[in-house]
């Protein structure tokens, strides 16, 4: 992709969209459309989980109690109406919103459109100044305080999954221009999650604590992406003492893969659920932890989990399931990583290509607007569109700029 003329990029971000048919040219606009959208809402935005944020909740402090704000967040997240403004819920900007858009701008400089070399350089200095604080260590965690089904999460409290892809981006940045600073974050972040976050129990049971250290979680999609990230910082570092770990707790996920392929999302009673985007990351955790840690222990797992994320979560129109037993919600962030984990393992399966591409014809048919933005999620009844930020289209900046990297490198053709 050679890098494009400002006559051509105007051209793309005015063009109204052909939903008939996914050519080259409609990823082109898309992605540029979606990055503008992005760009002139100075990547701040609402999030699904972000209502604890209202200053109008806050002065109500006596419904500041765990099953009104248990319940106030999944109302909010499910509301298709955006009461947000009204309720003085700020937009915000998030750490893991801010990476995913880092590790899309990698990929579009990479490509050659301009002016994405200014933009990395921003996105991690947002990164630099939204680091959780009190903390010995570089750790992120959400722009939201948010209500589990047992605890409060404070906001910006640092946890394992936001700062797995924030040090994942910075790794994504030193890989491109060796700028020792973000190596040094990436190795920060890394010790975070071993001498903080890491546990054992036996010779067989290990993990990493999500969402605080004091919880001992077997939360499986924490884990594998934990693992990963220690086994890229031991790639890139040579330090050992970061694979050990890695390999201890990704042995014990693994073991937790059901007969047919799949993962529930957990242990607990309560999460005894199996999902698409989470199987998603297990399954890219997994393929990363062979290829950095030198292995190929896990690969059996990866073959009968793909088979099992291919088969069900699909429908034969491309549309990605929520849940391996039924469809709805159809969510954009199942849209998104349904694409990237496709393309991930192409070489496994060179019918995913095909399937990555009908994944995406489907959303940009169904929750694609062309003012530049995704809707959130579609339900039997209605269509939620609310453009939220994080969930929505950072995800879906990633999965369309990977896409147009794997054009750019011939594995696929529109």
């Amino acid at each position: 992709m050679a890098e494009l003329p400002r006559e051509l990029l105007i051209f793309l971000l005015n063009k109204e969209l052909d939903h008939t048919e996914y050519s080259l040219e409609n990823l082109k606009a898309t992605t540029l459309k979606l990055l503008d959208y992005c760009r002139a809402n100075e990547w701040k935005g609402y999030d699904p989980y972000d209502a604890l944020n209202s200053e109008i909740f806050k002065k109500l402090t006596f419904l500041d109690f765990k099953f009104f704000r248990l319940g106030f967040v999944q109302v909010m997240k499910r509301l298709p109406v955006n009461l947000r403004p009204l309720l003085l819920v700020p937009k915000t900007e998030n750490p893991k919103a801010v990476a995913l858009f880092l590790m899309a701008s990698l990929k579009l400089s990479r490509l050659g459109l301009p002016g994405q070399e200014d933009l990395v350089r921003m996105m991690v200095e947002k990164m630099v100044s939204l680091r959780s604080e009190d903390v010995p260590y570089w750790c992120w965690g959400y722009s939201f305080p948010w209500q589990t089904r047992t605890i409060l999460v404070p906001r910006g409290a640092p946890n394992l999954v936001c700062t797995t892809f924030v040090a994942n981006a910075l790794l994504d940045a030193w890989g491109t221009n060796h700028e020792s600073r973000y190596l040094s974050m990436a190795l920060s972040a890394a010790e975070y999650i071993l001498n903080e976050l890491y546990w054992r129990e036996g010779e067989s049971t290990a993990g990493f604590s999500y969402p605080f250290p004091s919880l001992r979680t077997r939360v499986h999609n924490a884990n594998f992406l934990g693992a990963a990230l220690l086994c890229r910082v031991y790639k890139h570092s040579g330090e050992k003492k970061f694979l050990d770990p890695a390999l201890k707790v990704t042995r014990y996920s693994v073991s937790k893969q059901h007969n047919d392929g799949s993962w529930d999302y957990g242990e607990l009673p309560t999460q005894h659920w199996i999902d698409n985007f989470h199987t998603g990351y297990n399954l890219c955790a997994l393929h990363f932890i062979c290829q950095y840690a030198g292995t190929s222990e896990f690969e059996p797992h990866i073959h009968r989990g793909f088979r099992f994320y291919k088969k069900h979560f699909f429908r034969e129109d491309g549309a990605p399931q929520y849940f391996h037993n039924r469809t709805h919600p159809i969510d954009i962030h199942s849209v998104a990583q349904s694409i990237i984990t496709l393309l991930a393992f192409k070489d496994l399966d060179n019918a995913s290509v095909n399937l990555a591409l009908s994944v995406y014809q489907w959303g940009m048919t169904h929750m694609w607007n062309d003012h530049g933005y995704f809707y959130y999620q579609i339900n039997p009844l209605y269509k939620n569109k609310i453009p939220y930020m994080r969930w929505s289209q950072a995800w879906m900046l990633l999965s369309l700029s990977t896409l147009l990297e794997e054009y750019s490198q011939g594995t696929i053709s529109l």
